[in-house]
C-alpha cells in the first residue's frame, strides 16, 4: 500500500497544483462554469498564479501525496473581510479570528481514500496555528459532493448566500462554517 501524507507546498509544485485545478474543475464543473472559464485554466497564468499564493505570507497551501503522486490540495489562510462579513456587510464579533479555506480539490481517480479529511484537518491545524477558532468556506449549492463533505466535518451553510458571474450564466454558493477542531472524517 502507498504510503499517503500531507505536506506544505512549495513554489515548484504549482505546475502540479494548476493540473490537478484543470481536471477537477473539469469534470466537477462541466456544465456549472463557461467554456472560457475552463480554457482560462490552460494558460501559463495559472501556474504563476499558484506560485503565488504558495509565496503568500499568512496563507497555507497543503498537498495530499499518496505513494510519489501529489493528488490533491487546500488552501487556507485568513478569511478576508469580504468573505467573513454578512450580506449587509457587517463583520461578526469573531471576524479577526476566522479562518477561510479558500479550495479543497482532490483529483477524481484519487477520490474516496480519505485525501480531502486529511487535507482539511491540516488546513484546519494551520488555522488554529495562525490563531483561528473557527473557519468558513464557499461550495456551490448544486455541489452536493462538496457539501456533504463538508457537513460530515460539521461544517454547515449560516444562511449566507453569494451569486457569482460565471460568464455564461450565474453560480450560487452557500457559505458553510464549523470548528477547527475537526475530527479526521474519511
Amino acid at each position: 500500500m502507498s504510503t499517503v501524507t500531507v505536506r506544505e507546498a512549495v513554489e515548484t509544485d504549482a505546475a502540479e497544483i494548476a493540473r490537478i485545478q484543470r481536471v477537477t474543475w473539469r469534470t466537477a464543473y462541466q456544465g456549472v462554469l463557461s467554456e472560457q472559464a475552463l480554457a482560462e485554466l490552460d494558460s501559463a497564468d495559472t501556474e504563476a498564479r499558484w506560485a503565488e499564493a504558495i509565496a503568500h505570507p499568512g496563507s497555507r497551501v497543503h498537498l495530499a501525496v499518496e505513494g510519489s503522486f501529489v493528488v490533491g490540495f487546500c488552501v487556507a489562510g485568513p478569511a478576508p473581510r469580504d468573505d467573513v462579513a454578512d450580506a449587509h456587510g457587517a463583520l461578526p464579533a469573531d471576524a479577526g479570528r476566522t479562518g477561510l479555506i479558500g479550495t479543497l480539490l482532490v483529483e477524481p481517480r484519487w477520490a474516496r481514500r480519505g485525501h480531502g479529511a486529511r487535507l482539511l484537518a491540516a488546513a484546519a491545524a494551520g488555522l488554529r496555528e495562525l490563531g483561528a477558532d473557527r473557519g468558513i468556506t464557499w461550495a456551490a449549492e448544486t455541489d452536493a459532493a462538496t457539501l456533504s463533505f463538508f457537513r460530515r466535518a460539521g461544517w454547515h451553510p449560516d444562511g449566507t448566500v453569494r451569486t457569482l458571474d460565471t460568464g455564461e450564466g450565474r453560480l450560487r454558493e452557500l457559505r458553510l462554517t464549523g470548528a477547527l477542531e475537526i475530527p479526521l472524517v474519511e
